[in-house]
């Protein structure tokens, strides 16, 4: 009898691969338009080799923001703590840890046009930010004058915009930290001295460099 077996991949195509990944994540992170002709020439690669890879630039970005979408996803899940608002600012602060160097990527991925590619992997993170401003409305904590699912959406914008300035205003890490949950307690309706004062007392949310 004969068994047919998968072809395992050569290991420099398998290289070549994560090469092209690799690189795809830093030279579009840097300029989201860039070519396919950047990409592989920052892996080394000529531009007739990514073919052996990817069909076009639009199966490569769709596999780079997957992935990455995916990576976020398991990194914030689980998190977990009694104070729904306190449980907020972690998930802002985990964010910023996992896309603080693709903060570019980590927009489009959400915004951009491939966004439908992502929104699975994206699906439990964005569940858990809205269980935890249900549970805030219903205990009184946030603002109580905006639906659950718009005020979770607008979470998620205001996140995103925060991303957004640090890279335009070029903010070191830190400063980006902050101003991710900042605009996330913000915009559940708390005052950015009541903001400080969670960060403050709450030692998982202490920026670590």
């Amino acid at each position: 009898m004969t068994i047919a077996l998968a072809r395992v991949p050569r290991k420099d195509a398998a290289e070549n691969r994560e090469a092209l990944l690799a690189s795809a994540r830093i030279v579009l992170n840097a300029d989201p338009s860039a070519s396919l002709e950047a990409i592989a020439a920052h892996a080394g690669l000529s531009r007739r080799s990514v073919y052996g890879h990817f069909a076009n630039r639009d199966e490569l970005v769709r596999e780079l923001l997957a992935a990455g979408s995916a990576r976020v996803a398991l990194a914030l899940d689980g998190i977990d703590h009694p104070d729904p608002v306190v449980r907020l600012a972690i998930i802002a602060s985990r964010l910023w840890r996992e896309v603080a160097d693709v903060r570019v990527m980590a927009v489009l991925a959400v915004r951009g046009p491939l966004k439908v590619h992502t929104a699975t992997a994206l699906a439990p993170l964005r569940a858990s930010v809205r269980a935890a401003i249900a549970v805030a409305i219903e205990g009184g904590s946030i603002r109580t004058d905006i639906p659950v699912e718009r005020l979770a959406r607008l979470v998620e914008d205001a996140a995103l915009s925060a991303l957004e300035e640090s890279e335009r205003s070029r903010l070191d890490s830190a400063d980006g930290h902050r101003l991710v949950m900042m605009m996330a307690l913000g915009t559940v309706g708390l005052g950015w001295r009541e903001c400080e004062r969670i960060i403050e007392i709450t030692p998982e949310l202490h920026w670590e460099g």
